[in-house]
């Protein structure tokens, strides 16, 4: 149960005190240690009255309906809606971000939408919406108002869907998705060196999150790696990842590779070419990975589904539109029969590329 210290401020669970007096935060691997007063990090968690506390339950950056292909998840309820938002701030520190205006924010006069959990959950069905994404920063940091959300989202039989970084602790990773139903994970790269350098944290808990979700639970998850010109593009570590993803994760999971663009404090780096994506795909598909897709790039025949045993089209895509349909009312090759790892309603969803914003 959620306990409130004010409109927006909530107490929060996992945290623990030092012997120097200060707090230590415990949701993520960073393990802010903060005085009085202080936050931390991700800038919306706080030493407030000796206890750490939430500072922007119920805010938002904004709420809006997408496809819920752009999250990407291309094998969860394709060509469904579904309603987005997020908070501010985040708890790794990404030099390429491509949402820093949000994820880096320390403006409160960023979240200026307003939405109680069952409000959200509400307008999401009002708009035919299938589910609910928590996602624009990483909803590790506002874990209490995204697990309320997404129990009020499973009164009403929506999905959730959480778009992270994986950057958490075992204890509120447990609590957390117990309450989701689906997930992309951005697995950054596959070097210490890489996140460390670049986004201010580690791998292991990023794989430790990955390895949970596939052995400890039965949320859908897709991965996604935005490919950096020289500096987590290299033949060998795109090897090693996508061995390592078949042989712990198995093959069905899918991959999506994503194309860069120059932003935030990395300006110096040129986009990513199509062509590092197609080869990573490539790399992919070799090592056994059933399922990978480029992104941030239009090209649809590496945007499409094929069927891992017969080789037919089986999900048409054109950026976020749905252009065929092969697969039968239980998810089959409707070739061979082979089934498609995923979650499929019997006809696909016809919602395209349309992005709707939502006003409370």
């Amino acid at each position: 149960m959620t306990t409130f210290i004010s409109h927006d401020t909530v107490a929060t669970h996992y945290w623990h005190k030092l012997d120097d007096g200060r707090i230590q935060c415990d949701l993520c691997p960073r393990f802010c240690k903060l005085h009085e007063g202080q936050r931390g990090l991700c800038f919306v968690r706080q030493n407030l009255a000796n206890q750490i506390v939430m500072t922007s339950y119920g805010r938002s950056s904004g709420f809006a309906i997408d496809p819920i292909e752009k999250k990407p998840l291309n094998h969860f309820l394709p060509g469904t809606p579904i309603l987005s938002f997020g908070t501010a701030g985040c708890n790794l520190a990404c030099k390429f971000c491509q949402n820093w205006d949000i994820s880096k924010s320390r403006e409160m006069d960023t979240l200026m939408s307003k939405a109680a959990p069952d409000e959200i959950a509400r307008a999401a069905k009002a708009h035919g919406c299938s589910s609910v994404a928590y996602t624009y920063n990483d909803p590790v940091i506002f874990h209490e108002y995204a697990i309320d959300t997404a129990q009020a989202c499973r009164e009403l039989g929506l999905k959730s869907v959480a778009v992270t970084a994986g950057y958490v602790c075992a204890e509120p990773r447990v609590e957390f998705y117990r309450w989701m139903d689906a997930a992309n994970v951005d697995l950054k790269a596959f070097s210490e060196d890489f996140y460390h350098k670049i986004t201010g944290g580690h791998l292991q808990p990023v794989l430790e999150t990955l390895l949970y979700l596939k052995h400890e639970t039965q949320v859908w998850f897709e991965l996604t790696t935005l490919l950096i010109p020289g500096e987590n593009d290299a033949e060998a570590e795109l090897e090693a990842m996508t061995q390592w993803v078949v042989e712990k994760l198995g093959p069905d999971v899918p991959m999506h590779f994503t194309a860069f663009h120059p932003d935030w404090k990395m300006m110096d780096k040129p986009h990513t070419p199509t062509s590092t994506l197609l080869k990573a795909r490539n790399i992919a598909r070799k090592n056994g990975v059933r399922y990978a897709y480029v992104g941030n790039v239009h090209d649809k025949a590496a945007e499409s589904t094929y069927c891992h045993r017969c080789g037919e089209l089986l999900i048409g895509r054109d950026w976020y539109v749905l252009s065929d349909w092969n697969l039968d009312a239980k998810g089959q090759c409707r070739f061979c029969g082979t089934a498609c790892a995923g979650f499929f309603n019997p006809q696909p969803g016809d919602w395209g590329a349309k992005r709707q914003a939502v006003r409370f």
